[in-house]
């Protein structure tokens, strides 16, 4: 399953823990953020990183390019799949 982020996916693990379901063996989990407590869970958390500083930035000159009558360009960030024992 892919979880909308680390917190969410954390509690999936501990969810499905309880349900009697094995990860990865039964499920696989991944989530997003690649929080510091990703590598700390049991199993450790298959997660998402991406460059949040530059998502953010992107972002703001994104909204100043709108707001004075600029194009809307697409704008993609490099992510990188950080694998663990959950996947």
């Amino acid at each position: 399953m892919f979880a909308a982020n680390d917190l969410m996916a954390i509690g999936a693990l501990r969810t499905l823990r309880e349900a009697g379901r094995r990860v990865p063996e039964d499920v696989a989990v991944v989530g997003f953020d690649d929080i510091e407590a990703a590598a700390y869970t049991a199993p450790a958390l298959t997660s998402v990183r991406s460059p949040m500083a530059d998502q953010a930035t992107a972002t703001v000159r994104l909204l100043l390019s709108l707001i004075e009558g600029g194009p809307k360009d697409p704008v993609v960030m490099p992510n990188e799949l950080v694998i663990r024992e959950s996947s």
